[in-house]
């Protein structure tokens, strides 16, 4: 599975929102200026991160996006899954598609499909957006 531009960008401004998390709702073209992301694709990006019920959107003059959760409960997985769809390497191992291949009982490669799923879902699930943010303050301690 290779994580599109999209899955990329969602990461990145979801992790911006986790590290200003206190400061209250940041505009989309804030978030579009910082991260140097186009803002009509950061509008495609926020909608089904909205529909997954990751951010909230607060209208107004004060109005913006945040968090629906703190960064401590949302998952890289979580981003990944609302804006790429189900982690797999191959469509026949995708989550909620076990029997899904006519091949399933007979495929030599079916195993070493699964543990990569596995494998990229544990990863990705493992890491909140308070561990990227953290992160990220790591990176820019060091390169200051």
């Amino acid at each position: 599975m290779k994580i599109t531009a999209k899955g990329e960008y969602g990461v990145r401004a979801m992790a911006m929102l986790a590290r200003d998390y206190r400061a209250g709702p940041i505009p989309l073209r804030e978030i579009a200026v910082r991260e140097g992301i186009s803002y009509q694709f950061l509008e495609q990006i926020f909608l089904p991160l909205r529909r997954a019920g990751l951010i909230a959107s607060v209208r107004g003059a004060k109005g913006g996006y945040t968090l629906a959760h703190p960064p401590e409960k949302i998952r890289v997985g979580d981003i990944v899954r609302a804006l790429e769809g189900p982690i797999a390497p191959v469509d026949c191992v995708a989550e909620g598609k076990n029997n899904s291949c006519r091949r399933k009982n007979i495929c030599p490669t079916r195993g070493i499909w699964e543990k990569l799923r596995d494998t990229m879902s544990e990863v990705l699930d493992e890491i909140t957006l308070a561990d990227v943010a953290t992160m990220a303050q790591k990176t820019s301690e060091e390169g200051s």
